[in-house]
């Protein structure tokens, strides 16, 4: 257990000793495991034990990770999904799983290795099969993208970026103090897997689809989010509906990007704690 935190292995601890079904919440890009703070109330009344794992490196601040925004760099889908996989094996229980954007990936990721005993992927980033390019995504990732620079950057949103990305479905008031509060560099490496992972057959961006192993799954993705819209979430939901386990797909109202962190997170908690008590 050597690449846990202390701050991790309080959490892995807690969790067993309670003897609650953990919910591992796996943060996305651009944001930190301290995003979820909401949600780990909302699920420890609700009589589970919630766990916020890091990506590695992570500061514990926003104001750390912006004061040394490189840390965050280099980062791969590979080395975050294994320091997940470590903590999950620390359990006593098989977890529900919850994440957000690269976060939804990741729970779909360790699903597919037959690690949760239900998974919520909520926006979830593009995993190899997953075909549709929405003009939306291309203005939020075809900068980077294009730059073959990227890789080896840690990647900070302007405000501009942010808002049209995250945060157009908010008032702007609500977007800046968004942007303020929570909002830090990310793995530029980790957003070129998935934006090539239709391009490269050896990408670290693929789902098990089709493992008896995988568990029930629920996507949801936000209306009106510029990120991951509709369309990706759905051909993700198309590729996942083929496993036998139970498949389902929410599409929440006039929700962007931010759908998690934002004024309404608790609509989003409260459909994705739905979906737990009923399948996990």
């Amino acid at each position: 257990m050597l690449s846990i935190s202390e701050r991790e292995y309080r959490e892995i601890e807690a969790a067993n000793a309670s003897h609650n079904t953990p919910v591992v919440l796996i943060h996305g890009l651009w944001l930190l495991p301290s995003s979820w703070a909401n949600w780990v109330a909302f699920f420890k009344q609700a009589g589970y034990a919630p766990l916020t794992p890091d990506w590695p490196d992570d500061p514990e601040t926003v104001e750390a990770a912006r004061a040394n925004p490189g840390v965050l760099a280099k980062k791969s889908l590979k080395q975050i999904a294994d320091h997940t996989t470590e903590i999950v094996n620390a359990l006593d229980k098989r977890p529900v799983l919850i994440g957000h954007s690269t976060g939804g990936l990741l729970a779909e990721m360790l699903a597919g290795q037959g690690l949760s005993a239900a998974t919520v992927a909520i926006d979830p980033g593009i995993f190899r099969g997953v075909l549709p390019l929405p003009a939306s995504v291309l203005k939020v990732a075809g900068p980077f993208l294009v730059n073959p620079l990227t890789r080896d950057r840690a990647i900070t949103l302007t405000f501009d970026q942010f808002a049209y990305g995250w945060a157009n479905a908010l008032d702007d008031r609500e977007a800046r103090k968004l942007y303020d509060n929570f909002h830090v560099a990310g793995s530029g490496l980790a957003l070129m897997q998935m934006g090539n992972a239709n391009l490269n057959p050896w990408t670290e961006a693929k789902v098990n689809t089709k493992s008896p192993n995988r568990g029930p799954l629920l996507i949801i993705d936000g209306e009106k989010d510029h990120t991951v819209p509709w369309a990706i979430a759905h051909a993700a939901y198309k590729r996942q509906k083929r496993n036998p386990a139970v498949t389902e797909i929410v599409k929440m109202p006039n929700r962007g990007h931010s759908l998690t962190i934002d004024h309404a997170w608790q609509e989003v908690a409260e459909t994705a704690l739905d979906f737990v008590q009923r399948s996990a």
